[in-house]
């Protein structure tokens, strides 16, 4: 019921990222929401929760792509990559696979600020 409860509201936020107003964020606003929503991804595989940290680690990837877009860094771009294994695993449900990719996002995420 727990788990239900939390992809119902996982959804939800990706829903209403993807919806809202584009803003204009500037490139280290865009790479501190990607860092604070692949921690939320890498929180929730390592309870196993992987289809929660796909959610996660789409909207990290949406706001990954939006810093890069605006200032292009090799450390972006390999989060990029790494954000998308995440999520392809999560959806896959290798909830374990999917946090090490995430966790290695992470890192080139920390290095890009």
């Amino acid at each position: 019921m727990m788990t239900r409860r939390i992809a119902a509201l996982a959804l939800s936020l990706a829903l209403a990222a993807y919806f809202a107003p584009n803003v204009s964020f500037a490139a280290e606003d865009h790479i501190a929401e990607a860092i604070t929503h692949t921690k939320e991804a890498i929180d929730h595989g390592k309870q196993g929760h992987a289809n929660i940290l796909a959610d996660h680690a789409q909207i990290a990837l949406k706001h990954a792509e939006a810093g890069e877009k605006e200032k292009a860094n090799p450390h972006t771009a390999a989060a990029i990559k790494d954000l998308n294994g995440a999520i392809e695993h999560g959806k896959a449900g290798h909830a374990d696979v999917a946090t090490k990719s995430a966790e290695s996002a992470l890192t080139h995420l920390n290095q890009a600020k």
